[in-house]
């Protein structure tokens, strides 16, 4: 987790998200989500492969974090970005290519 401004970018050091994995990452982003206030980042960089389980537990998060917080997700590889496609929620998110960065 590291902070940039009131953005918080969480990047998960695995390289599926899968229903195998969805548990201890809604855990640790609960543990973020409380840390921090403002607007949080979903860095995907590591993520190889995103199922339905996962991408539900992407949708989890953003629900826990409420109307007034929004999750953003960036650095996707071509497969993940396609499931993001596919389900439309390329419409739902803000999806970007990079990190935020330190101003």
């Amino acid at each position: 987790m590291e902070a940039v401004g009131n953005v918080t970018v969480v990047t998960p050091l695995i390289n599926r998200l899968d229903s195998m994995c969805t548990l201890e990452f809604k855990k640790a982003m609960r543990r973020a989500i409380s840390g921090s206030d403002g607007t949080m980042v979903l860095n995907m960089q590591e993520v190889e492969f995103l199922d339905s389980s996962g991408l539900g537990a992407v949708v989890a998060m953003a629900k826990v974090l409420g109307g007034d917080r929004k999750l953003e997700i960036n650095n996707l590889n071509t497969m993940v970005a396609k499931v993001f496609d596919l389900s439309l929620m390329d419409q739902i998110f803000a999806i970007h290519e990079t990190a935020p960065k330190a101003a």
